[in-house]
């Protein structure tokens, strides 16, 4: 079917797996999503289906969104991504497609969202840095990043150097979680561990790129 689906986050709670365990989980509204376009090879230099999740107010729909769901028959939705196809089955556009039809449960995930916004925090939070000895001599100087160069060589600041700023509120992707569950009659799915964003957040789960080995997993779950 899909390599993917758009869903929502909404919430924590805990499950009891197959072995007594547990386990921490997030539950994740995941689909039904609607095939909005079919691009490929020779029309479009690549392969993928865009899908869409949700219903979008009408007094929030572009000209251009307007346009493009209607060439596809379908309502506006929320948000709009695109999977790469798995399988030999055919899609047609205005197709619905439900969780059960591309996850099962044990299966690994990477979950993709944005990261709640912490604001403008320093290097203690934002890059873990240890900090000065609260004794012996340290002054108004516990919490700084310390020297960020040289005077004489390089003569600047280099970019990417650690230091205090926006912290949170960016892209962020979760490997490898573990499907606890399936709740194909709400659309949901239990996924082991925490995802990006808070509650109500939009994500979008893939089936895992480059999968850990299930010694490696179990180890990790124990």
């Amino acid at each position: 079917m899909l390599n993917g689906l758009i869903g929502k986050k909404l919430g924590m709670t805990q499950l009891t797996d197959a072995h007594g365990r547990v386990r921490a989980v997030t539950v994740v509204q995941l689909g039904p999503c609607t095939v909005t376009q079919l691009k490929a090879q020779p029309t479009d230099g690549y392969d993928s289906v865009q899908v869409t999740w949700g219903k979008k107010k009408l007094s929030r729909v572009s000209a251009a969104e307007r346009g493009h769901f209607t060439k596809a028959n379908v309502a506006a939705g929320v948000k709009t991504a695109e999977f790469k196809k798995r399988g030999e089955g055919e899609l047609v556009l205005g197709q619905s497609i439900a969780v059960s039809e591309v996850f099962k449960a044990g299966e690994q995930v990477d979950v993709q969202g944005v990261s709640k916004g912490r604001g403008y925090a320093g290097v203690i939070r934002r890059h873990h840095f240890a900090g000065f000895p609260g004794s012996r001599g340290t002054h108004e100087y516990f919490r700084h990043g310390g020297s960020i160069g040289n005077r004489s060589y390089p003569g600047r600041v280099r970019k990417g150097l650690r230091m205090a700023g926006q912290l949170g509120n960016e892209t962020a992707t979760v490997l490898n979680l573990e499907i606890v569950e399936i709740l194909a009659e709400d659309n949901a799915v239990a996924i082991a561990g925490a995802v990006p964003g808070p509650d109500g957040a939009m994500v979008i789960v893939k089936h895992a790129a480059r999968p850990r080995r299930r010694a490696n997993l179990a180890a990790a779950n124990a």
